[in-house]
């Protein structure tokens, strides 16, 4: 009976609204006669409006009377066209201020990008949608002035590093706030990376807020910048479908390079006499020969060789091709569905995402829905709601450091077989350490997480000026991690098999309420302003139980363990109460004012530290406005700016910091309470004082157009783990210690360098440089390297973040292969203990950029984008395993060749010493130049003729074939040189390597069909 109602009502409405509407075809062009895609089409004085097709046409049901049509699109002149008839042509110029109508998300509403006075940078959904990437930070890499994207490794759904105008913090959080729809979301996770469970192919537009006037309005979370992510929204009209389709293969950017099996014999031999004859021994001796370092290799050689004969060199295993996939794939297929009417607009999705990493065991299977409704109750109030759904199931791999990580597999010997004879695979004591194959073969670690991110709004309009609008917002994380290693795997070995369960789930839940006004006053005075709350509560729970003895490799849960060995769990909360408000005024269209301040409550701080207040300033003047600059034609645009704000930052040093913690401990069977952390009720906000200047221009009817920035961020009360005296109980304390400084420039160039009736190239280049700099750090001027050995990033006041700081490398004694190193006087030595110490590198880039060219031809595109990073220093970790002048009998790379042999030979190579350590220690050997430009995205795509199309009933048709890093250039001897080795990946250790696998080269073809 419901249906049948349902139906009846349905049917009135529908029909009412025929009767009262009128149906209106047309096609929109530009002066060259040439279609114009993507305009929107609305009905003057309502909500309703469509959009064209690829072949410029468009269809609306307007109310009869309606006053016309108004059409716009980004690049030409918006125009009004009164309703004569059931069909209207329409013939758009070019814009002269292309881009600068362009709405852009700021906090809390939109602004018109002529208006701005901060710095905001835009990237558009639809310029990476389809990219074969499983994380949005990777998508928009190379694409916006001053953002710098970098990739751990080239493991999927893991850790990807984002610096907006460089680091700010030595350990709080240098990562921005991610705001998806209004609602801040968590990137806390167990493991993994939390920002892939979001499907950036239902963004909009990714807003990137980078100055402290810009960021300001979200006052403690908007230190490190705020990336706004909206995704897409309905529009009344047509319902249109799209479905998106492709498939690609996956392979590793660049293979190293290791000593084959014959090098390896004669390198490893070599060493071992070299070794012999500083200690007196002269293997070729038969009395010597026994005990020699020479017999002790050979002895290795033969156990390594299992089955095989390595003096007959019968076995040449490739280990390093064995650690990579060689079937990776991508698939992936999106479907959507957006329309509406003058009521109700919608905006569904379905995605489906399967990738197989380039490394054993490393792979991931996303699944996610959207739905996003918008209902207009009446003229006054509206309701809705943005949900999104994503189950995430990603096959893991041990960190880098981990001997059962793939990579580790290419310190295995090539004289070692890959199996035996009854086709098992080698394992440990054949192999030189425990094969990592055996652990992808006989162990798994999956991670599978639902997410639900979404908000629900009402917005009620007291008139045309003034709205009220509140949001009530939800980020909720499910995580599992299930872990089971065999008892042939380096964690199963000795165990009868390993098991370990872990559960995580965060919860985070948002609410904002605000006033929104805007008024025009005798077409001279633009005002508008916002004022509101803000209260977020974030909660996580974490669980860990692991257990050995399993009866079979069969039965893998920890139910079948035989014996539990242990367990934890934990919970943290924080909170944020705020309050907001900020003020735009605008006159006659050429003088721009902007007031912001927030008020921000953090429970992490102690009680009289938790408040603080985030004000801003920013002013632009619009110089082409002026009588004196219109009357030369050649400058389009043209707007000077100015800015200046405090923000902060409460992120990523903990929820209870600033208080003294007891913690349960088992003392002999018995419950026991302990002190655990020395309380501060001192610890407060770090803040961040930011000034920018900025210019705005555009040249030629703006088919030159641009920015450029200046910008100096002085970051003061930076928050550290420092020592203190052992006698207190305690090894450290968090406590404020000092300051930091970033400061650079940016600049922007837009460029339409080819417009023809059939030909269109266009080009966009950003450029940006950064300099950070400590400026203070209380009690010691300098925090050295800690006590890993393998890398040197240190804290020094007067140099950036994390510099690798000790011993220089002098090169090798031509005379007898020694090592040397610098003394601090300038002179050498053989001896590392002598050796000075020395700023030998730094890992933060000096300067970052991207070009993309566009280029049309009738229905074929072609995109390509260049990005690159320069000025940085890497150091490779695993110099003194991989290349390390055969010390002990890992594999080497193949520049061990080039090692020293005789009196006279120069090279920087030492001569190699099997178990002696000639020039392995940390040092400037193993720090190299980090430049690479990278052809990071090329898309070539063919859009259907619009006959064609509608022959097939489909209203657009593409056909795509797109890569990604398929070109590397760089002098960097290592896998790939974005890396930044995961296990301890952080603000002070960057710039490291240590077998991090390359990054992922994707061929991939698509087809994306509308109707």
């Amino acid at each position: 009976m419901r249906k049948v109602i349902l139906s009846i009502l349905a049917t009135f409405f529908l029909t009412q609204f025929s009767l009262n509407a009128q149906t209106i075809t047309g096609k929109v062009t530009d002066a060259a006669k040439q279609p114009i895609p993507n305009v929107t089409v609305e009905v003057k004085g309502t909500s309703i409006g469509t959009s064209t097709g690829t072949d410029g046409s468009f269809l609306i049901n307007a109310p009869k009377g309606s006053g016309g049509l108004i059409f716009s699109s980004i690049g030409y002149e918006t125009k009004e066209v009164a309703i004569t008839g059931s069909s209207i042509d329409v013939v758009l110029a070019r814009s002269n201020a292309k881009s600068l109508d362009e709405v852009v998300v700021v906090g809390y509403g939109t602004k018109i990008k002529k208006d701005l006075t901060g710095n905001i940078a835009k990237v558009k959904g639809s310029d990476v949608q389809g990219m074969p990437v499983t994380n949005l930070n990777q998508a928009i890499q190379g694409r916006a002035a001053g953002v710098f994207v970098e990739t751990n490794n080239g493991k999927i759904g893991e850790g990807v590093k984002v610096r907006i105008r460089g680091s700010g913090s030595l350990s709080a959080s240098n990562e921005p706030l991610y705001v998806v729809d209004g609602i801040p979301i968590s990137t806390d996770a167990n493991s993994g990376n939390p920002i892939a469970d979001i499907n950036f192919n239902d963004v909009e537009s990714f807003d990137i807020l980078k100055d402290a006037s810009a960021a300001a309005i979200y006052g403690s979370r908007a230190a490190n910048g705020v990336v706004l992510i909206t995704t897409k929204k309905g529009k009344a009209g047509k319902t249109n479908f799209q479905v998106n389709t492709q498939f690609g293969i996956n392979s590793p950017t660049n293979y190293r390079g290791f000593l084959n099996a014959k090098e390896y014999v004669e390198l490893l031999r070599e060493a071992a006499v070299n070794s012999d004859k500083l200690e007196g021994v002269d293997p070729s001796d038969p009395s010597q020969y026994p005990g020699s370092w020479l017999q002790f290799a050979e002895r290795r050689l033969t156990r390594y060789s299992g089955w095989s004969d390595w003096k007959k060199l019968e076995t040449n295993t490739d280990w390093e091709k064995l650690a990579f996939n060689q079937r990776a794939a991508t698939s992936a297929l999106d479907v959507s569905a957006s329309g509406g009417n003058d009521k109700t607009k919608f905006y569904i999705s379905l995605s489906n995402l399967n990738q197989t990493g380039i490394l054993i065991g490393n792979d991931l299977k996303r699944i996610s829905a959207r739905i996003n409704l918008e209902q207009a109750v009446n003229d006054r109030f509206k309701i809705g709601f943005n949900l999104s759904a994503t189950q995430t199931k990603t096959g893991r791999v041990p960190e880098d450091n981990e001997f059962s990580t793939p990579m580790q597999i290419v310190a295995l010997s090539p004289v070692t077989p890959f199996k035996d004879k009854s086709g098992k695979v080698y394992n440990s004591p054949t192999t030189t350490y425990q094969n990592p194959y055996v652990d992808f073969t006989e162990g798994r670690y999956n991670s599978t997480s639902y997410r639900n991110i979404g908000n629900i709004f009402g917005q009620y309009n007291f008139n045309s000026n003034l709205f009220f609008r509140s949001e009530l917002g939800i980020d909720l994380q499910n995580q599992n991690d299930d872990q089971f290693y065999g008892p042939n795997t380096t964690f199963g070995n000795g165990t009868n098999g390993y098991g370990e369960s872990g559960w995580f789930r965060g919860l985070t839940y948002n609410t904002n309420n605000y006033f929104s006004f805007k008024k025009k006053i005798k077409d001279v005075h633009d005002l508008d302003a916002v004022a509101g709350m803000s209260f977020q509560e974030y909660n996580i729970s974490f669980a860990n139980v692991f257990g050995e003895q399993f009866p079979t490799q069969q039965l893998q849960k920890l139910a079948s363990s035989g014996l539990i060995k242990g367990g934890s769990s934990s919970e943290s909360a924080s909170a944020f109460l705020s309050y907001f408000s900020r003020v735009n005024y605008k006159y006659n269209n050429k003088y721009l004012l902007s007031l912001s301040g927030r008020v921000d409550g953090s429970s992490v701080f102690g009680n009289d530290r938790r408040y603080g207040f985030f004000p801003s300033v920013s002013a632009g003047w619009v110089l082409s406005e002026e009588k004196f600059l219109q009357k030369i034609p050649t400058i389009s645009f043209l707007k000077l700016r100015g800015s200046w704000g405090l923000t902060g930052n409460a992120e990523g040093f903990g929820n209870f910091a600033s208080r003294g913690l007891w913690s349960g401990n088992a003392y002999n069977g018995t419950g026991g309470l302990g002190s655990s952390q020395l309380a501060n009720p001192d610890l407060r906000w770090e803040k961040s004082n930011q000034v920018d200047i900025g210019l705005d221009f555009g040249l030629f009817q703006n088919r030159i157009s641009g920015e450029i920035d200046y910008y100096v961020r002085k970051t003061n009360d930076l928050i550290y783990n420092v020592p203190v005296p052992g006698n207190t109980g305690f090894s450290s304390k968090t406590v404020n210690v000092g300051s930091m400084e970033n400061k650079g420039f940016e600049f922007v160039l837009n460029t339409d360098n080819i417009i023809q009736k059939d030909f269109k190239w266009s080009t966009s280049l950003n450029w940006a440089t950064n300099q950070n700099r400590i400026t203070k750090l209380d009690g010691d001027q300098s925090l050295l390297p800690g006590n890993d050995g393998r890398y040197l990033n240190s804290l020094i006041v007067g140099e950036a973040i994390g510099v690798f700081y000790g011993p220089k490398f002098a090169g090798v004694d031509p005379a007898n292969g020694d090592a040397l190193y610098y003394k601090q006087d300038g002179s050498t030595t053989n001896n590392y203990n002598e050796a000075g110490n020395f700023i030998v590198g730094n890992p933060n880039p000096k300067y970052i950029g991207g070009v993309t060219n566009t280029i049309t031809y009738k229905g074929i595109e072609i995109s390509f984008l260049f990005q690159g990073v320069f000025g940085n220093q890497i150091m490779n970790g695993a110099g003194g395993f991989m290349s390390a002048s055969f010390d002990w009998f890992d594999n080497q790379t193949r520049d061990q060749l080039n090692r020293w042999q005789k009196p006279g030979d120069i090279t920087n190579v030492p001569q190699l010493r099997l178990g002696y350590g000639n020039g392995i220690a940390a040092s400037s050997r193993y720090v190299e130049n980090g430049d690479y430009v990278r052809l990071k995205n090329v898309t070539i795509a063919y859009n259907f003729p619009s006959e064609l199309v509608k022959r097939a009933k489909l209203s657009s048709a593409r056909l795509y074939m797109t890569g990604v890093n398929l070109l590397t250039f760089t002098k960097y001897s290592g896998w790939d040189p974005e890396v930044n080795t995961d296990y301890r990946a952080g603000n002070r250790n960057q710039g490291g390597d240590f077998y991090s696998a390359p990054q992922i080269r994707n061929f991939s073809i698509g087809l994306n069909v509308g109707f």
